[in-house]
């Protein structure tokens, strides 16, 4: 399981995150939402060992991950926000770049590459440079990178970020299959209405300090309300969102 134990991050002495705490266990699906600055990023980093937390630590089946990094990051599948991926490097030479950096055995790797290739709809772009994909297609490629190697652990942020109507929904079963057959997922969206649909836990930040933790229906009993999205605004939200919706119309016709 992954556990963030009291994880704390501070810049210059201004805390970006403070003493979060939660665990995800196989199988779960933990929604992590906030508003932007609220934190979200900076634990994503910290989770995937990019950034050393202040305070705190990040441990992966009861072991501090700092104690080998390298060996963690091979169970790990990471999606970031930006898909900043080597222009210049072919689709099919920068997955076997990132397979062979987790040490997968060549046949596999290649076999499990191509298969990919097809099924996200990428295989005629294969070899040509990352430099000619478009938004939606440099994103696929990051979904393989982080899916191919088989890893315990995934961390998406932002996933949807670029993709068109139809891979947006297999992606969505995907990640609802890959949790039933008990891989740890760590998801990070603004999409509220798929964090509703896909994860079983939840967890919302405000300025950096945990707000909000348990199972859908939990967080839903602590709001007493019905829907994600009015959950979410009740814990975060610090403006009448249709009152300044209204207030914006108005600016616009004076």
């Amino acid at each position: 399981m992954l556990e963030a134990i009291k994880l704390s991050k501070s810049y210059a002495g201004l805390p970006a995150v403070s003493n979060v705490t939660f665990t995800i266990r196989p199988g779960q699906i933990l929604g992590y939402l906030g508003p932007n600055g609220s934190g979200k990023s900076t634990t994503v980093k910290m989770i995937t060992g990019l950034l050393e937390p202040t305070r705190g630590e990040v441990r992966f089946n009861g072991a501090g991950i700092r104690r080998d990094l390298t060996a963690y990051k091979r169970l790990l599948g990471y999606v970031p926000e930006d898909a900043l991926l080597y222009p210049y490097l072919t689709g099919w030479e920068y997955l076997e770049l990132v397979g062979t950096l987790r040490g997968m055995e060549r046949a596999t790797m290649f076999k499990r590459m191509d298969s990919m290739f097809e099924l996200f709809m990428l295989h005629p772009h294969r070899h040509s440079t990352i430099a000619a994909y478009s938004k939606g297609m440099r994103q696929r490629v990051l979904l393989i990178s982080a899916l191919m190697h088989d890893p315990q652990l995934l961390i998406f942020d932002e996933p949807l970020s670029g993709l068109d109507v139809t891979s947006a929904i297999i992606f969505r079963k995907l990640i609802k299959s890959l949790g039933q057959q008990g891989k740890i997922i760590f998801y990070c969206s603004h999409v509220l209405e798929v964090v509703e649909k896909l994860c079983s836990h939840l967890l919302i930040l405000r300025r950096g300090e945990l707000v909000a933790h348990g199972s859908v229906r939990e967080v839903h009993q602590l709001s007493g309300l019905a829907t994600l999205e009015d959950t979410f605004s009740h814990f975060v939200e610090e403006q009448d969102a249709e009152q300044t919706a209204h207030s914006i119309v108005e600016v616009m016709g004076a």
